[in-house]
Parts: structure tokens; sequence; C-alpha cells
């Protein structure tokens, strides 16, 4: 049988699950009791199945360095890893065509695809790898496999597959795809027992699914090829990366993969599966991971409860007191404080709406953001002042900067720097400091073998995140010089 490569869909941003799932923090890196993301056990699921060697992610390129770090601490197979890096969200068909040229161009059209969405639970694993197997024999037919998930209830809040022609290897010919249906036509397919959930998951050729796209969404199959043509690609230490094109990436037609091909193609197969499948879709589904005490609450964190039941509170950080409360969803975070009816929590995502018009910084950042080189945390800002906690990773480095309109004053906490200031390079021990005035080059440096932690107090005009200029950067995020 052919290579199997499975692909990550990294994308979209978990609205419903605000105020931990933010933009620059999506739904898929949200830790679950255990501790791991959601995207690293999509990682670890798909890195076990046999003889796999290598995997695909595409995701945004805002959040490369940290799909990287999240990689990192599980593959301990050295899997090799590929990644297609998206500059905006173009929807799925975009993100599976860039994945099926790409294979077809390293790895061979015969090649099986293995399309697997970050941010959904699997807790049968052997189901699933099962279930892989049977997808995979279908797929060598020529079938674009799709997993529908037997349903448990009669669910509104998912689209459905209904099954067609009995085929070999446990599937069925798709006979059509249902939009979310109503209360009433939910429990009918429940009970008729012909209709499965719509996963999103998927199984197929590579030169299967490029076919298909090429019959029924020429534009979009035409517009990723030539977008891949401009787009650069670097390799290196089992890792290969490609950067999409912005400007021809932003010309791609936003379509689902469903309605670009699964839902007017002749060639869709769905196999029925039972896989302990959760999509996490709201705070209620996260609820039901964690087991309650006596009156059903199910807290993360220091509370104090007084007739309470049937809550979920998650305040790792903060003592949560709470008396004669019901059903309710507490989700509190550094900067923001989520109180919902747990019965309404799909209506989350109308806060986090609210928010993107605002242009509030809650809908994007949290206090703590992931850089390349580490973290930093603003501790404390007003009026011209920003104070700041910036860790930096051994052998990690900012990139060789300016500010215009703020001045810098570091001091070290922990650990060691090494300082580029203006025209002088000097190290900094714990509890020293420099001052770096605004328009002075500067770069931080961690030469040592433990993290490098130090405090940065900002003073200036506008203290924003987009009044720097790179002039260097070891991560790529500096521009390219003019050639001469």
């Amino acid at each position: 049988m052919s290579v199997l490569i499975p692909c990550i869909i990294a994308g979209g941003a978990g609205t419903r699950l605000w105020p931990v799932s933010r933009e620059t923090m999506p739904k898929p890196f949200m830790r679950l009791p255990d501790g791991q993301s959601l995207l690293q056990k999509t990682f670890a699921r798909a890195s076990r199945l046999a003889d796999v060697e290598r995997v695909l992610t595409v995701t945004n390129r805002e959040v490369f360095f940290r799909t990287q770090d999240e990689f990192r601490q599980l593959n301990k197979a050295n899997l090799a890893l590929d990644y297609i890096l998206e500059p905006v969200g173009r929807n799925t068909a975009a993100a599976i065509a860039a994945a099926a040229l790409h294979c077809a161009r390293l790895y061979g059209e015969d090649a099986q695809l293995l399309v697997l969405p970050a941010d959904h639970l699997i807790t049968d694993l052997s189901a699933f790898d099962q279930a892989v197997s049977q997808a995979r024999a279908l797929a060598a037919h020529g079938w674009l496999t799709t997993f529908g998930l037997v349903p448990t209830r009669a669910e509104t809040g998912f689209g459905y597959i209904e099954k067609g022609q009995a085929l070999d290897a446990n599937g069925f010919k798709a006979a059509r795809f249902v939009e979310k249906p109503d209360a009433e036509t939910a429990q009918q397919y429940l009970d008729g027992g012909q209709h499965l959930w719509n996963a999103g998951m998927f199984c197929m050729r590579v030169d299967a699914i490029l076919h298909e796209l090429e019959q029924h969404t020429p534009q979009l199959l035409a517009a990723v090829n030539h977008c891949l043509a401009l787009s650069p690609y670097k390799e290196g230490a089992r890792e290969c990366q490609v950067e999409l094109d912005p400007d021809s990436f932003a010309q791609v037609p936003d379509i689902s993969i469903d309605y670009a091909v699964m839902e007017v193609s002749q060639q869709v197969a769905v196999l029925p599966s039972q896989l302990g499948w959760s999509d996490i879709g709201s705070w209620e589904a996260v609820r039901e991971l964690k087991a309650g005490d006596h009156q059903g609450n199910r807290c993360t964190g220091e509370t104090v409860l007084h007739d309470v039941r049937n809550c979920y509170i998650d305040s790792p950080r903060r003592l949560v007191g709470a008396v004669g409360l019901d059903n309710l969803i507490i989700i509190d975070t550094p900067d923001a404080l989520l109180i919902a009816d747990a019965a309404r929590s799909q209506e989350v995502k109308v806060i986090a709406q609210q928010l993107k018009r605002q242009g509030h910084d809650a809908f994007r950042l949290h206090r703590t953001v992931n850089r390349p080189w580490g973290t930093y945390t603003v501790l404390e800002e007003g009026p011209r002042f920003k104070i700041k906690r910036i860790m930096v990773r051994p052998d990690a480095s900012l990139s060789l900067q300016m500010h215009h309109h703020r001045s810098e004053h570091w001091i070290v906490v922990s650990g060691m720097a090494c300082v580029t200031n203006g025209e002088e390079e000097f190290l900094l021990d714990t509890n020293e400091s420099t001052f770096i005035k605004p328009g002075r080059v500067h770069r931080l440096t961690n030469p040592g073998v433990i993290d490098l932690v130090m405090i940065e107090v900002q003073s200036g005009e506008y203290l924003g995140e987009d009044d720097i200029v790179r002039f260097t950067d070891i991560y790529g995020r500096a521009p390219e010089p003019a050639a001469s």
C-alpha cells in the first residue's frame, strides 16, 4: 500500500471557548485536564499509526513556532515534519488542496492523505487505528473516504451524512450530506440508523482528491497551485516549511471542502466509526471531560462553595467563592472572566465576535504571549508606561530591532543576558540592568543553559507592539534585504 501522510488541519479560532481560546492562541492549544493540548493529542494519535514516517501540518503563520514547540515535546520517534503556513485562513478546501499538491510534488500522487482536524478529541485509540486501516482500503480504490461517527444522541449542532450503497471494508457510498437539522429531524436520523455525524476527517489518495478538485472547483485548484509556485520552500533538520505567498493566497476562494467537493462528488465513501469522539465545541463539552463531585461541580483551582451545584469553574490562579449557583460556567483568566448559563454555552461566541468588532485585545491576545524565543507577560500598563515579564529560552534571541516612540529599561531577574545596545555588546547578570533610548538599535540573547527572565519597563508616547523595526532575525521575521 502507498505511503500514508497524516495531515493536521489547524485552523479556526474556537470562539465558543473564549476567553481561553483566542486568535493568537486558538482552541487546538487548549490544555485538557491531563495537561496535553488538543493539538498534541492529534499529533500523538497520527504519529502512532503504523508506517507513518512524516506528519504534515497546515496552520497559520502566526502560531507556527508554538506548533513546533508542541510537536517537539512528543516527537520521540523523530518523524519528519512538514508545515504549510497560511498568512490568513481560507477554509478547508484551500488547506487540503495545498496539502495534496505539496504531497504530489514531493511524495507521489499515489500517497494517501489522512486529514485530521487539530481540535477534536478521540479517546478510543484502538478503534481509531482500525478505522484508519479500513479507510485506507477504501481510499486505495479511489474513494474519498470520510469518517462518519455513529450518533449517540439527537444532535442539532452537527452536519450528517446519509449512508448509501454498501462497499467493501465496512464502508458505504455517501448518499448525501445534510446540514445541521432541527431537533425533530435529528431524532429521526438517530432512530433510523442511516445517518452519521460528519466529523470532517478524511482518507484519500492524492491523485483522487486532486482529480475531484479539478472536476468541481478548478478555479480554486489553479489558484492554490499558482500560490505554491510563488511560495518560498525551506528544508532542514527533518523539517520543511512552505510559507504561502500572501497576495496570491488572498485570491483563493474561501470555501469548505464539503461544499467544494464532498457534497457534489460521486466518489465519496463514508465509514461508520465509533471512536470516543468529541469536537470539544463548547464549555459544556469541556465540562464533561472532568469527573464531578457529589454536588456535580467540576472545578480547577481553589474554590469555596456554598449551596452550589452542577457548575464548571476553571480558575487556576485565583480563589473563587460562590453561593447559591446552579449549572453555571465560570472561566477566569488574568484579563477576562466568563460567566455563562451552561445550557447556553454555545452563545459564548457572541461575546468573542463582539470583542473582535470592537478591536479589543481580549479577542486576540492573552496577557502571556508566545514568541519564537519564549514568552512575554504584561504585568501592568497605563498612560505612557508598560511593564512586562520576559522569558527567553536558552540559545534563543530577540531580533535586532529599534523603536521610534519608546525607551526600555531591562532588569535581569534570573539567568544571563547578552545585550546589544547601540554600538556596545555586553553581558548582564542577575540584578543588573541596562537602559535603551528611543531610536537605538538593540537585541537580547540568552547565551546560558537556563531560561533568562527579566523585567522590561517601557516608557513613551506610544507603546504598541507595531512600533518595532526589525533589522535581522533568526526566525525569519525581518524583511529580506533588497537585491543589489
